[in-house]
């Protein structure tokens, strides 16, 4: 979901090499600590964690070389040290998320007969490391699990009722994924000794886990009506127009409270956080066809072309690999790391995926629509955030 852009680190003087740092501290810390295959969990996303403790330290985390690597054109490189607080953390939240997506892909019928059995186990030693592996650095997973947990009843009441009134609604679907992104992101100032900045961050952790449940259910939406799948806008009769500006409201109030941490103008904060959360929620406004004319309305208000169109253009179903063919990416591309830099295909779901040091979808900076003519002369009446 965060796409750091390289526009982005020259403007804040930032090495480009910087996320990677963190990126291969998280999957080097994966496979030391829980071998080969737990490099398969490794979640972009995640990086933040490290991010964000490195970011309420008084000094830089630590860091330690790595050996050559295929993907860096067999060169060495420094990467956030795998016993780093930030790092454990990231690494947790790979472990136990990883689990959680597997569990789900196999009660979902996604996998076959033969790949159920293995790929449960997989999940259950990821869920026992994530366990294990949190009580290193004194977080509590248990709240993070039962939350999870109920993600599938919560769908099921929301699948199964009648009425509209008698479903759950939007923002309690969307709860868990709230929660685990709430704890995760409050942890960070717990592990920096900052308790002062532990519930701004739970409160910015709040709204990105809202902005990664709502994002993703837009992206999947046409793909999960075509295959008959639940979808919590499609569940809850949610329009897209009202998708876009819960995404709106909850990315000014990601911005608020890591200003209220005291981390806004961070540079490595604003170049791998908020600038790339903006710029998501900018990309699913166009997706939806929304314009926004800030300049002449609400700043929390959007006129949009249409009030929810019936294919959204996001994700086409695409043709599930077979089970020789998903182990041999797996392994291929996943274990050794080559999803890291090199466009690949998911094993689940047959979809092309951008390689994940290379994604870029900052369009311009400053890109809002050109809802004001020019956003960064406006008076900020758009909230484009761009700060230039």
């Amino acid at each position: 979901m965060l796409r750091p852009c390289s526009h982005g680190a020259e403007k804040y003087g930032i090495d480009t090499t910087e996320w990677r740092t963190h990126m291969c501290g998280l999957c080097l810390g994966l496979r030391d600590g829980h071998g080969q295959l737990a490099r398969t969990a490794t979640n972009t996303d995640a990086i933040v964690l490290s991010v964000l403790t490195e970011a309420q330290l008084s000094g830089p985390m630590a860091r330690t070389a790595a050996g050559p690597c295929a993907l860096r054109g067999m060169q060495r490189a420094t990467v956030a040290a795998a016993d780093s607080p930030g790092v454990l953390l990231a690494s947790t939240a790979s472990l136990l998320l990883g689990a959680a997506k597997i569990r789900d892909h196999v009660q979902d019928g996604d996998s076959s007969a033969l790949t159920r059995r293995p790929m449960a186990k997989v999940s259950g030693r990821w869920a026992e490391r994530a366990r294990s592996q949190a009580s290193l650095i004194g977080l509590n997973v248990e709240p993070l699990v039962a939350a999870i947990d109920s993600q599938v009843e919560l769908e099921r009441r929301a699948g199964g009722a009648q009425s509209m009134r008698a479903r759950p609604t939007l923002d309690q679907l969307t709860a868990p994924t709230q929660i685990c992104a709430s704890e995760l992101f409050g942890h960070t100032a717990v592990l920096a000794d900052r308790p002062e900045n532990i519930a701004a961050l739970r409160e910015a952790g709040r709204h990105f886990g809202r902005i990664a449940h709502l994002a993703d259910a837009v992206e999947d939406f046409d793909a999960d009506s075509t295959r008959g799948r639940f979808n919590p806008l499609a569940a809850t009769g949610t329009t897209m127009p009202e998708a876009y500006d819960l995404l709106r409201q909850s990315d000014s109030q990601v911005r608020s409270a890591v200003s209220a941490a005291g981390l806004d103008q961070v540079p490595t904060v604003r170049w791998m956080l908020l600038d790339p959360l903006h710029a998501l929620v900018r990309k699913v406004g166009r997706g939806v066809g929304a314009t926004a004319n800030a300049c002449n309305a609400s700043r929390d208000k959007v006129t949009l072309q249409y009030p929810g169109p019936p294919n959204t253009g996001h994700r086409p179903p695409t043709r599930r690999p077979g089970l020789g063919e998903a182990l041999a990416l797996v392994l291929g591309v996943y274990c050794t790391g080559y999803a890291c830099c090199a466009d690949h295909t998911s094993p689940c779901s047959g979809q092309r995926k951008d390689a994940w040091i290379k994604n870029c979808d900052c369009g311009s900076c400053c890109d809002c629509g050109d809802c004001c003519g020019n956003c960064c002369d406006c008076g900020n009446c758009c909230d484009c955030g761009c700060d230039c």
